[in-house]
């Protein structure tokens, strides 16, 4: 039993499976789409409140672990970091 006013979180793993975590992911991410991006993207934001995206929701504690886990940057937030993992898989 956890102790009162603790929470947990569940974040992905390197290996892509979720676990729990006493801190909550600094990224989040969608697990359809294998991309992340941060907590604050507008984009994400917009799919959040059209209700589709909600179930595929996913979290990650860094962004190493994001990558490691087979997923991409995000277009719109990380847009650096996605021409660069664009030009590296073309």
């Amino acid at each position: 039993m956890r102790p009162e006013g603790s929470r947990t979180y569940t974040l992905l793993g390197v290996d892509g499976r979720p676990f729990e975590s006493p801190r909550p992911g600094t990224l989040g991410g969608h697990r359809r789409g294998r991309l992340y991006g941060r907590l604050d993207c507008p984009s994400a934001a917009r799919a959040i409140a059209r209700g589709g995206y909600v179930r595929h929701r996913v979290f990650f504690a860094d962004e190493a672990t994001a990558v490691a886990a087979g997923f991409r940057p995000c277009a719109v937030c990380l847009p650096e970091k996605y021409a660069r993992w664009r030009a590296a898989n073309l």
